[in-house]
């Protein structure tokens, strides 16, 4: 009896035994999975400013805004990727994409041809007006009634391409630029019309109606800029990535994404929700 006892006891051991071992190799199994999970996720570092509201700006020490709002409606369907967003000043946030240390730019980015020849751009985001913002009693239609007046610039925005341009093309009707390091805050520069420091600031319509109306400069208005180009990317702005092999095959996954975005609501929810109202393309734009 007794021996018949030890045997059941031994019995009993060597299956606990068993199940032990087997149980920690499953468990290793499962660990060894999700690392091979982890080491094919690769994470994507996108660059903003946190100063461009509503596309981009900074709440309760987040990145967030439409920009970066739809970065991250993107990668949630591109699990191959995690998505990782860094806050710098906009001057670094092209340079950073140059240098390869972001691999994506969420940022108000308007097309030019220069940054064409270096970086690759993703399908439209949004589409809005550009537009000065100015005391009341000026009233501005085109570049050309800004001839003689002063701005803010930083030296690598869209923006400042734009009036370049127009001085190179009317030496005679020059405008003012002032350049200020890239650090230095948009509703800064605003404030800066406030106060009569310079006259007007190019910018965004909707970035520029949502900072006067946040920072209470009751004295400014926003008059749409009449464009003086027939270039179709006017009113545009798109995420930024690296030209280079890993730059394309991102810009495919994401351009594929936002076209889904677009059909299926997404970026009409989010316009709605950091604009006021719908400002995304139409359907043609992601073909």
């Amino acid at each position: 009896m007794k021996t018949y006892q030890k045997f059941i006891v031994s019995a009993f051991v060597l299956s606990a035994t068993v199940a032990l071992v087997a149980c920690g190799k499953s468990t290793t199994k499962a660990e060894k999975n999700e690392s091979s999970k982890a080491d094919n996720v690769t994470t994507i570092t996108v660059a903003t400013d946190a100063d461009t509201k509503p596309f981009t700006y900074s709440e309760n020490n987040q990145a967030t805004g439409y920009d970066v709002e739809v970065a991250r409606a993107v990668f949630k369907e591109l699990p191959e990727y995690k998505l990782k967003v860094e806050i710098t000043d906009f001057d670094s946030v092209v340079a950073g994409v140059d240098s390869g240390r972001y691999q994506l730019a969420a940022n108000d980015i308007g097309w030019n041809k220069d940054r064409a020849e270096k970086y690759y751009f993703s399908a439209p985001l949004s589409k809005s007006n550009n537009a000065v913002a100015v005391k009341s009693d000026l009233k501005v239609k085109t570049l050309g009634d800004l001839a003689g007046k002063s701005t803010e610039v930083l030296p690598s925005a869209n923006f400042t391409t734009i009036l370049s341009k127009y001085n190179d093309a009317n030496p005679d009707k020059q405008v003012k630029l002032n350049y200020v390091d890239g650090s230095y805050p948009t509703a800064s520069r605003l404030a800066d019309v406030d106060s009569g420091k310079i006259d007007f600031l190019l910018y965004d319509a909707i970035s520029l109606k949502t900072i006067i109306k946040d920072k209470g400069l009751d004295t400014l208005k926003v008059n749409n800029i009449e464009s003086e180009s027939t270039d179709p990317h006017d009113g545009f702005e798109y995420f930024l990535y690296t030209k280079d092999e890993k730059g394309k095959e991102l810009q495919t996954k994401v351009d594929k994404v936002l076209k889904k975005l677009q059909s299926n609501g997404t970026l009409k929810e989010l316009s709605e929700k950091y604009f006021g109202g719908d400002f995304v393309p139409s359907a043609d734009a992601y073909k």
